[in-house]
């Protein structure tokens, strides 16, 4: 059954290109979320995942305190489709098009396959937008606060686990060194975690080198004997078959939608495997980014909201072990509790 107020299919009238803009939910305020640029073998499956993603940014809100609700949009390219800049630009004019026309119900950000530079160009058109270049006004690139916040989460399941929220000498796989896995591992070295790290970018094991990480096939990754798995890559990398294999205590990592089906969360729980959902630990980048240019607060603000992550996280896990339930379900159950809270809109 669809829960969704409102999902919008249209053709872009340049691009030609199947334009989706999910909203989850307005019942905390109007809706944001990233605006993914993807291939997909068929723009269904895009809008499968525009309403997965959309439903997740409500919770993300949600568990965050934020008066925002969830929504995604999605453009769904076809299979070996490059967009040249003009091509680009055309497809971003249709985005900004189909957002203008819900009238401030939805505001858009990065999101895979766009960033700041893209969310300038919509925001030619229409001002519901964020994460736009800092020198425009903006509060830029996310991925740096994405990354701190993820950080924040790391340390309360570190307390947990280890009684510390240090993570110096604790091991430590990293999948995925895109700019938010980059700058996470960055992070992390930094701290003195002992790092594993992957790519299906080869290229990218220039980074591990910089940090003295040790490199791994994408395919070996999970199953590293680390202390904690860290999906920081595009999402479903939890499997029933894989969950088997880990030999980790706790996955924590910014990728979203890291389970394949919602089960696998049943699955790690009776491993005794700690799995902060995806989006408590990847909310920095968008809180500070919502905090700053759609609820106009000041960067110390948006700052202490993403470190209040660890505190956050922190109470999951105690829930969760107090009702003997996954933090998974302690997550939803808060976030359901604060929308049925909410004044109707």
């Amino acid at each position: 059954m669809l829960d969704h107020e409102r999902v919008t299919i249209h053709t872009g009238s340049r691009s030609r290109l199947p334009v989706i803009v999910a909203v989850h939910s307005t019942a905390l305020g109007p809706a944001a979320g990233g605006l993914r640029l993807w291939h997909y073998a068929d723009w269904r499956d895009g809008l499968t995942d525009a309403l997965r993603l959309s439903a997740a940014m409500t919770s993300k809100f949600a568990v965050a305190g934020l008066a925002s609700g969830g929504g995604k949009a999605v453009v769904a390219l076809p299979e070996g489709v490059k967009l040249d800049a003009g091509r680009r630009r055309e497809v971003l004019r249709d985005v900004a098009d189909v957002i203008d026309s819900l009238g401030g119900a939805y505001a858009t950000g990065p999101d895979v396959g766009t960033g700041p530079d893209d969310m300038a160009v919509i925001g030619e058109t229409t001002p519901h937008v964020f994460c736009r270049p800092a020198r425009l006004g903006g509060s830029g690139d996310s991925s740096p606060h994405t990354a701190r916040g993820t950080l924040a989460a790391l340390r309360a399941v570190s307390r947990r686990l280890y009684g510390t929220a240090s993570l110096n000498g604790r091991s430590l796989a990293v999948i995925g060194l895109g700019r938010v896995g980059a700058g996470l591992a960055r992070l992390l070295a930094a701290d003195g975690a002992a790092l594993t790290v992957t790519d299906i970018d080869p290229d990218r094991r220039r980074i591990g080198d910089e940090l003295g990480a040790v490199w791994r096939a994408p395919d070996e990754i999970l199953a590293a004997d680390v202390d904690i798995v860290v999906p920081s890559a595009l999402g479903s990398i939890l499997t029933g078959q894989n969950v088997a294999e880990l030999r980790c205590r706790a996955v924590v990592g910014p990728a979203n939608n890291q389970l394949a089906t919602p089960e696998v969360a049943d699955l790690l729980h009776h491993r005794g495997i700690i799995w902060v959902p995806d989006y408590v630990a990847s909310a920095g980048g968008v809180i500070n980014a919502i905090t700053t240019e759609l609820h106009h607060a000041g960067a110390d603000a948006a700052q202490a909201r993403v470190g209040a992550i660890e505190e956050t996280v922190g109470d999951l896990l105690e829930t969760a072990q107090r009702l003997g339930r996954t933090p998974a379900r302690a997550a939803d159950e808060l976030a359901a509790r604060r929308l049925s809270a909410a004044a109707p809109r």
